[in-house]
């Protein structure tokens, strides 16, 4: 829900916009508006807040409605929450941490592994999370966009070893229904393409972007289409994202998580626990968990590999083999992505 007191909370002339779209932009960009929504103050930081980060705060009121109301350690605000120490450079921090710059075939497509190809098809996202490893990435000038969908559809009739396009960003569902069926009906037309994947979190964060348009969409693309979604904590799943969730299952979406190994966040046995069972209650396979990918801004959140390792050990005896995730790292230039447990 928007807060009646959001900027341009009632807006005439936005009026035939979707839902999804008025909460994305009513989406809260202001520290202490936040802040004073949960019944925090920047006294309750004392490791310090950053109030003008160059990588702007932005969450939709949907997602901060989950967090909890006067605790500073939420999991949810600290994925969003812009700290001053974002502004301490870490040796071994750097703005490209899985090469996507070398993996760049084309503006915009990544071939990085065999038989599929990455799409950043906008740089458009409903959340920015503090250890977003594309914070620095160049979307301007690395898009496919519709200048460059020709050249894509081309070099996609001279790899036909690739079966599987997948569309990230930014989050492929910040696009609206009608860009995105343009984008996957030219897809159908190359006929060695036999599944499309999305990379999205912005059913976790706006569940009302699960609209009827794209459970259609999903539903009638020759494509076998799978759905992973980037749900790191077992409070960001409730009810609402639930139904989101059940609706992509009966289009006959296959539906994966993968989520980040984030220190003070989601770095407990019962965190990891609580957050697999809670996905496979929702429908959801866990799939990956990464380390963190070391981009310029978030070493705050690393945890140690050796660490992260004692630490699935530990879950392997908690939960059963279908419902545990692999841990593993994305190296610049690896043929896949390298597990660690």
């Amino acid at each position: 829900m928007i807060p009646a007191n959001a900027p341009n909370a009632h807006c005439p002339e936005q009026a035939q916009e979707a839902p999804w779209q008025s909460e994305l932009r009513h989406a809260c960009r202001d520290l202490d508006a936040l802040l004073a929504h949960l019944g925090l103050s920047r006294d309750d930081f004392p490791q310090g807040l950053d109030p003008r980060p160059d990588f702007p705060l932005r969450v939709p009121w949907p997602f901060v409605a989950r967090m909890r109301p006067g605790d500073p350690m939420d999991p949810l605000l600290r994925q969003v929450l812009p700290l001053a120490e974002e502004r301490r450079a870490v040796d071994g921090f750097v703005t490209d941490p899985v090469g996507d710059g070398a993996a760049q075939a084309l503006p915009g497509l990544l071939h990085k592994y065999h038989g599929r190809i990455l799409l950043t098809v906008t740089g458009a996202c409903g959340v920015h999370c503090r250890y977003c490893f594309r914070r620095h990435f160049p979307y301007a000038e690395a898009n496919p966009g519709t200048g460059h969908l020709a050249a894509t559809r081309d070099y996609l009739l001279q790899h036909p070893e690739v079966q599987e396009v997948i569309l990230s960003g930014g989050d492929p569902l910040s696009l609206p229904d009608s860009r995105l069926e343009t984008l996957i009906r030219a897809l159908e037309d190359i006929p060695h393409l036999s599944r499309l994947r999305l990379h999205t979190r912005q059913p976790v964060v706006l569940p009302s972007r699960v609209t009827d348009g794209l459970v259609q969409m999903l539903e009638s693309t020759r494509l076998r289409p799978v759905v992973v979604v980037h749900i790191n904590h077992a409070q960001e799943i409730d009810a609402t994202l639930g139904m989101a969730l059940a609706r992509l299952r009966k289009a006959g979406v296959a539906l994966y998580n993968q989520a980040v190994l984030l220190a003070g966040v989601n770095d407990t046995l019962a965190a990891q626990q609580a957050l697999a069972e809670k996905l496979f209650d929702s429908g959801v396979q866990p799939l990956y968990v990464h380390l963190l990918d070391r981009v310029a801004g978030a070493a705050h959140f690393e945890v140690a590999e050796d660490e992260a390792v004692a630490l699935f050990e530990r879950l392997r005896g908690r939960l059963p083999g279908y419902l545990m995730p692999r841990l593993v790292r994305e190296e610049p230039g690896a043929h896949a992505k390298l597990p660690r447990a």
